[in-house]
């Protein structure tokens, strides 16, 4: 982070200094956090308001860790007394995001600096990886850590830019509207790729029109000297073109001709091999084509390569170094089409970490492909927030599963119950499927069951905990204490 003082931030924040910082306001930040283990020397921690706990209550303890100044909702004193010293602001979050705008601005203001947003009901954190590994060969690049995408993650996810950042990569996910607005208005975005619309959690949105309304506030944020990198093959997103005054490049795997009179990106022969990794031939816009032959697993990621390719693009990279850049890459956040071959000869794909119909579909089908002469297991969790949808869409899973031939399904939880119903009235199946309440369940089905040679998928939504499950399968181990504890939300969204 670039260094901040006491009085910049409060002139940024409109706070009030507080204790020590009141009369030395020129104490100096180099990094901030929300997490009182990760504050260090030099470091503001973010004392915010959480879901499970409130941030205030560790200040103490970041002072401990070595931070100079807290960024509060009201002072906090320590056992002394005396109050610690920072800035009292009416909202940490909001506060959060006005110094993010504004070290961004300075980040501009220094030198050459492109900021791409990325959105879309599944595939951000991918497409994200891929491009920060792509463009990081290129320049310095920052990128958020795992799924950093809102209100809270976007900050954090600047905080980590400094002087000499080439490339910032901001995920933007959304539980409503206005919310990608709000995140473009803090970071300005150079190139805005929207990935796609899905149903997940059309409830909470109140539909997938309004989904598709939210999505694309990214392309409305750009100025007409920006790119938006749109997916040709989803309708809704292709419908985005007409919602911005900027550059448009459209990308596809289709061999149809796309509406609209703009550059596009193409996949050409698009295929997977045994593995199930994506290999294609890539058309620029330009007539230029080079061979990709992707790390990842599944073939629903030629998209993801197609959008990361279109950014990178529009931010200038050759096309050779495009191609060369995507080529090889494997998933670089956790539980994302994870594949793990135990010495036993069982396989474990855990993509555990998020899901919708779309991905659990996509997921359902790499499975089949990967399983052909082998037998397969979908362990499948809870789809959450799809609202009225949720007993419609999980039936509909269940009957696809039957329809892809899957071996044998095991369904996880009280909510998913319509899933494995689908899968019972889709065919004759008798035992194939198994309805289990617990992961622990389903653990000691797959513990006395799974033969050397059988392949698992494990997909489900974060809340539903079964990338712990794909854990203790791929690694061959007992559920141990502590083993579902997860890790802290810090902003994901939609």
């Amino acid at each position: 982070m670039i260094e901040l003082n006491a009085a910049e931030i409060a002139a940024i924040t409109g706070g009030e200094l507080v204790g020590a910082a009141a009369s030395d306001p020129s104490i100096p930040v180099t990094s901030a956090t929300t997490d009182s283990r990760e504050a260090g020397p030099a470091a503001l921690f973010i004392a915010k308001p959480g879901e499970f706990s409130d941030g205030h209550l560790f200040v103490e303890r970041a002072f401990e860790a070595g931070a100079a100044l807290a960024l509060t909702e009201r002072p906090v004193t320590g056992a002394d007394g005396t109050v610690f010293p920072g800035i009292v602001v009416p909202d940490a979050v909001a506060a959060m995001g006005q110094m993010a705008a504004e070290i961004v601005r300075r980040l501009r203001a220094d030198g050459p600096l492109t900021v791409i947003g990325i959105t879309g009901s599944a595939g951000k954190t991918t497409t994200k990886d891929l491009l920060a590994g792509l463009l990081g060969t290129h320049g310095n690049t920052v990128a958020p850590v795992g799924s950093y995408n809102g209100e809270v993650g976007v900050p954090l996810t600047i905080f980590n830019a400094g002087y000499g950042t080439r490339y910032l990569v901001v995920e933007m996910g959304a539980t409503g509207i206005g919310h990608i607005t709000y995140l473009a208005d803090m970071v300005r975005p150079d190139i805005g790729v929207v990935l796609c619309v899905g149903t997940a959690h059309a409830g909470e949105f109140g539909g997938v029109e309004n989904i598709a309304r939210a999505k694309g506030e990214m392309v409305e944020a750009l100025s007409p000297e920006g790119t938006a990198v749109l997916n040709g093959d989803d309708i809704r997103v292709a419908a985005m073109d007409k919602r911005t005054t900027a550059k448009v490049l459209s990308f596809t795997s289709s061999t149809d001709e796309l509406p609209g009179n703009h550059a596009t990106l193409r996949a050409v022969d698009a295929r997977t091999d045994g593995q199930g990794r994506p290999i294609f031939t890539l058309e620029f816009p330009t007539g230029e084509r080079h061979r990709v032959e992707s790390g990842l697993i599944g073939a629903h990621h030629t998209a993801n390569l197609l959008a990361a390719a279109g950014a990178a693009f529009a931010a200038g990279i050759s096309p050779a170094d495009i191609a060369a850049g995507l080529s090889g890459q494997k998933a670089a956040s956790r539980w994302r089409m994870e594949r793990t071959d135990r010495a036993d000869g069982v396989t474990v794909i855990n993509d555990a970490y998020n899901a919708n119909p779309e991905s659990v579909r996509a997921a359902l089908r790499t499975l089949a492909e990967l399983g052909r002469g082998r037998r397969t297991w979908a362990v499948l969790g809870e789809m959450l927030e799809l609202g009225d949808d949720a007993v419609t869409e999980h039936d509909a899973i269940g009957r696809y599963v039957v329809r892809l031939n899957i071996s044998k399904l095991i369904v996880v939880g009280t909510g998913t119950r319509a899933l494995h119903t689908g899968a019972v009235m889709e065919g004759s199946w008798g035992d194939e499927s198994t309805f289990v309440q617990t992961p622990e369940e389903a653990e000691a089905i797959l513990e006395s069951s799974l033969e050397p040679g059988d392949i698992v998928l494990f997909k489900s939504s974060n809340g539903a905990g079964l990338r712990f499950l794909g854990d203790r399968i791929a690694l061959n181990t007992p559920t141990a204490a502590g083993s579902t504890q997860d890790e802290p939300n810090r902003g994901e969204a939609l």
